[in-house]
């Protein structure tokens, strides 16, 4: 009789079960209370310098770089470790100035009837609107796709957890890195985003998610004077629970 692969004692559903992750030690330095909030006060310094920018250089980035930041990526936490997520590099002018000419035409459509007035109105003291000429411009873009779901060896389906959440983390890490190394990016997300499946061969499993140019900023590059959240403003420490809140 064949073997039937759907019943859990089949050789072949046992061999598909995952082998489970040897566990090694993990001891990483125990700083002082001192050099961790020394460490702690550069990284936010740092951070709080980064910008959002739409004036680039067209000077070189080695590839080298853009691998760093990639790999950074994908130090991010992740849904049962699936990591389902793949980053797209390019510097080909022809197939950055496709991406630029069908990004500019969904802007133009978003900004013309897709965009509410409330959204519009958000986005006025930005000054943005649907021209692009950076994304032709800059030495690198690059896509972040999430995986809706992975594929094994047998063309069969492997199911991913938590896919948004772990493309955003992996997102986050990756605008961390280019700024650390001195470089800038900006997150754009042209609605909808299915153009860029087509224009870089992606399989349907996967999705656009952001759209990264990268490079140096412009000699003569400007950006918003923004005023960021104060800690009270984004946080909360040891709030009261459940009745007590609403009876304050």
């Amino acid at each position: 009789m064949p073997d039937d692969p759907t019943r859990p004692d089949s050789p072949r559903s046992l061999a598909r079960e995952p082998e489970p992750y040897p566990f090694v030690p993990y001891r990483p330095e125990r700083l002082s209370p001192e050099r961790m909030r020394a460490r702690a006060e550069e990284f936010y310094a740092r951070m709080d310098q980064r910008r959002s920018v739409r004036h680039f250089s067209a000077d070189p980035v080695p590839r080298a770089l853009i691998e760093l930041a990639i790999r950074t990526a994908s130090t991010a936490p992740s849904g049962a470790h699936r990591q389902p997520w793949t980053f797209v590099a390019v510097s080909d002018p022809g197939i950055k100035r496709e991406i630029r000419l069908a990004a500019e035409a969904e802007e133009r459509e978003t900004y013309a009837r897709r965009m509410s007035d409330e959204w519009r109105e958000a986005l006025r003291p930005l000054g943005t609107d649907a021209s692009k000429p950076y994304l032709e411009l800059v030495p690198w873009i690059v896509v972040a796709f999430e995986q809706r779901h992975g594929v094994d060896d047998d063309g069969g389906k492997i199911k991913h957890f938590y896919v948004k959440e772990s493309v955003g983390l992996a997102c986050g890490l990756f605008i961390a890195a280019v700024h650390t190394m001195g470089l800038v990016t900006l997150t754009h997300t042209p609605s909808p985003m299915g153009f860029l499946t087509k224009i870089l061969g992606r399989p349907e499993h996967e999705r656009p998610f952001i759209l990264f140019p990268v490079g140096y900023p412009a000699a003569d590059a400007r950006v918003p004077d923004l005023q960021r959240k104060s800690l009270d403003e984004v946080s909360a420490w040891d709030p009261p629970r459940g009745d007590a809140a609403r009876d304050r």
